[in-house]
C-alpha cells in the first residue's frame, strides 16, 4: 500500500545503526507491534501520553548510518546469543530487521577518506534526504546512538564525526537528539547552526543507570537535609561502549554528566570520582557501583551503596523510541530549539531544566499537555519536513524560509 493511501510514516535515522543499541530499537519496535512483548521501559506507551498525538510504533521507518558492515539480522543473532534479545525475537521480525538494514548507508569519516567536512555533510544529508523521499514520510528525527567519542581537544581540530552528522541533520530539515556524550550539537560550530535553524532538538547522554539512580538519590539527600560528604562510584562495561570508554578522553566526557547531575541536585560537588572500566567479558552488560558517605543528625557517620546491573542497550532501546516519538512530535506541533522538557532522559540535558528527576517526569508530562492535539485529527496542524539549510561550512545566512 503507498503512504499516500495509508497513515503518515514517520522516519528514525540511527547513527550507528547497526550498534547494540540501533539493534536493540529496530528489533524492539517490530516485536512490540508484532504483539510479541510489551512495551516495557516505554514511558510513551503510558497513559500520561495517550492522547499526546505521538506518532504509532507502526508507523516508525528505520534508517541509518554506520561505518559497520555487519547486517541488522546477523547482529541481532549475536545479541540473542549474549542475553540481549529474548530467543527467538529476531528471527520472528528477521523481515522488518532486514528492511531497516537496506536503508543503513555508510557513515564516516573513515581511514583513508579524503571528503571535505562539507563534502562528508552533504553526501549525509542527502542520504537522509533520499530516505524520506523514497518512503514518503511526513518528517523524520535524526538519533545518535553511536559509541561515544573524545572531545575536541583545541577549537581548530576537524570536527567530530557526531558533529558532522549532527549537521546533516539541519541540512536535511531534521530534529536531532543526541543520546550519546559525544558533541553533536554541543560543538560551537553546530551550536551555531541549531539556533538558526528553527527545529527542536535534545540530548546529551542518555540516563539509563547509574545517572538514573543519582537523579534519585541526590534530591533525597537534598530535601531530607543530610550532608552527602562524598561520592564516588565505578562501572564496568563491556562491549563497544566499555571499549570506546576505555580512551581516557572518551571517558571524561561521559563523566561529565554524571558529575553535573550531583552538582545540581546537591548544590555542591562532592569529594569522589567515577572511574570506568572495560570489562570485554561483559559483553553489552554492565554494572555500576556507587559509595555515598554522609552525615547525619549529630554528625552521625553513615554510608550508602548502590548496585545497579543492568543490559545498556536494552535500558537504552526503549529512551530512544521514546525520544524519536516525542521529538517527531514536537516538530509536527511547531516547536523550536532545545527541548528542555526532555532532559527526563539525559545526563547532561540541553537548556535550562531542573535536574531531580521527579521535577525532570513532571515537565515532561506537561510536554505531553502540550502536544495533545486540539481536537480528533490534527493534520491541520501538521508542520511539513523544512527545507535543507542552503549553506557550506563555514555557515552564517539563516536558511531561507
Amino acid at each position: 500500500m503507498s503512504a499516500s493511501l495509508s497513515r503518515p510514516r514517520v522516519g528514525v535515522w540511527l547513527i550507528g545503526a547497526r550498534g547494540s543499541v540501533a539493534t536493540t530499537v529496530v528489533t524492539g519496535c517490530a516485536a512490540i507491534t508484532a504483539g510479541l512483548h510489551p512495551p516495557t521501559g516505554m514511558v510513551t506507551e503510558t497513559t500520561a501520553f495517550t492522547d499526546s498525538g505521538l506518532p504509532a510504533l507502526t508507523d516508525l521507518v528505520f534508517g541509518g548510518h554506520d561505518t559497520l558492515d555487519c547486517p541488522l539480522p546477523k547482529r541481532a543473532e549475536t545479541l540473542t546469543a549474549g542475553g540481549v534479545l529474548p530467543p527467538g525475537t529476531a528471527t520472528a521480525v528477521s523481515a522488518e530487521l532486514a528492511a531497516a538494514d537496506r536503508e543503513i548507508r555508510p557513515g564516516g569519516p573513515t581511514p583513508g577518506d579524503t571528503r571535505s567536512e562539507s563534502e562528508l555533510i552533504t553526501a549525509f544529508a542527502d542520504d537522509i534526504r533520499d530516505f524520506v523521499r523514497r518512503h514518503e514520510l511526513v518528517r523524520a528525527v535524526v538519533v545518535n546512538v553511536a559509541s561515544t567519542e573524545p572531545a575536541s581537544q583545541t577549537p581548530d581540530a576537524p570536527l567530530p564525526a557526531s558533529t558532522l552528522y549532527a549537521l546533516a541533520a539541519l541540512r536535511a530539515g531534521c530534529p536531532y537528539v543526541n543520546f550519546t556524550p559525544s558533541e553533536g550539537l554541543h560543538h560551537p560550530v553546530a551550536a551555531r547552526e541549531a539556533e538558526r535553524s528553527g527545529l527542536p532538538y535534545a540530548g546529551r547522554d542518555g540516563k539509563t543507570g547509574q545517572t538514573l539512580l543519582r537523579a534519585v538519590l541526590g534530591p533525597m539527600f537534598a530535601q531530607r537535609a543530610l550532608t552527602v560528604r562524598a561520592w564516588s562510584g565505578t562501572n564496568l562495561l563491556g562491549g563497544g561502549d566499555g571499549a570506546a570508554l576505555a580512551d581516557p578522553a572518551a571517558a571524561a566526557a561521559k563523566n561529565a554528566g554524571k558529575e553535573r547531575v550531583l552538582a545540581d541536585t546537591l548544590g555542591t560537588v562532592p569529594e569522589g570520582d567515577v572511574h570506568i572500566d572495560d570489562v570485554p567479558a561483559l559483553g553489552d552488560w554492565k554494572t555500576a557501583w556507587d559509595h555515598i558517605a554522609f552525615d547525619g543528625f549529630l554528625g552521625t557517620r553513615m554510608i550508602l551503596q548502590t548496585i545497579w546491573q543492568g543490559c545498556d542497550s536494552a535500558l537504552a532501546a526503549p529512551l530512544v523510541l521514546d525520544l524519536a516519538r516525542l521529538t517527531a512530535r514536537a516538530h509536527e506541533t511547531g516547536l523550536t530549539g532545545p527541548l528542555t522538557e526532555l532532559g527526563f532522559y539525559f545526563k547532561d540535558p540541553v537548556g535550562d531544566g531542573p535536574a531531580s528527576l521527579g521535577e525532570q517526569y513532571a515537565a515532561l508530562t506537561d510536554l505531553a499537555e502540550r502536544l495533545r492535539p486540539a481536537g480528533t485529527g490534527d493534520s491541520a496542524h501538521e508542520v511539513p519536513v523544512q527545507g535543507a539549510l542552503q549553506r557550506e561550512l563555514p555557515a552564517g545566512e539563516r536558511r531561507e524560509r
